[in-house]
């Protein structure tokens, strides 16, 4: 008997996974350049200024998945420490990425990996809207979770005091931060279905 020969199901199958391999390389590639392109565009507040990063992370787990989600933005912090001006304000360089607002942006890792984990579970636990709920918890965890991280970072760099680390790197970007997190759920859940109506999926 010849082992070598494959079923038409296990082909498909391949082809599939093929398919499905460079169809997330090429979203992952995409949504770091969004991220590229929008993180720059900023309203400069205090030190660190209102951007549009966390809006297309958040669309981002939604779209890639945690996984890639996490490479895309890992890939979008070197593109910025290398020197290419991506971060706030069309800056970059390795002195931004370890300056005072430096953990703010490394702290972006910390919401894609909890807001995706909560996301996930919720997705997996619940259907439709019964998962946004949970899935917003998450995110709103993980995003106190940068949030902590960039404080910490921030006082040590600038020898500051925590109630002056919150009053200009925190306070401000709540009401913000809220609605971007409302908007990315919204957005990646609709672009999601619709990806997957064309049969478009990541993950």
């Amino acid at each position: 008997m010849n082992t070598t020969n494959t079923t038409p199901a296990v082909e498909a199958a391949g082809k599939n996974t093929k398919k499905t391999s460079v169809y997330t390389l090429c979203a992952t590639a995409l949504m770091t350049a969004i991220l590229c392109v929008l993180a720059p565009i900023t309203i400069p507040i205090g030190p660190v200024p209102i951007s549009l990063s966390m809006l297309v992370l958040v669309i981002s787990i939604y779209l890639l998945g945690t996984k890639w989600a996490m490479i895309s933005c890992i890939v979008y912090l070197v593109i910025g420490m290398i020197g290419l001006p991506v971060f706030s304000g069309f800056s970059g360089g390795f002195a931004k990425l370890a300056g005072p607002t430096g953990g703010y942006l490394i702290g972006y890792l910390f919401l894609i990996l909890i807001g995706g984990l909560f996301i996930s579970f919720s997705e997996k636990r619940f259907e439709k809207k019964k998962s946004i709920p949970l899935a917003f918890v998450g995110l709103v965890i993980g995003t106190l979770v940068l949030y902590a991280f960039g404080t910490v970072w921030f006082m040590i760099l600038m020898d500051a005091d925590l109630a002056y680390a919150l009053t200009v790197c925190v306070l401000p970007f709540i009401p913000f931060d809220i609605v971007k997190l409302i908007l990315g759920i919204i957005l990646g859940r609709t672009i999601r279905a619709r990806l997957s109506r064309a049969s478009l999926n990541t993950h």
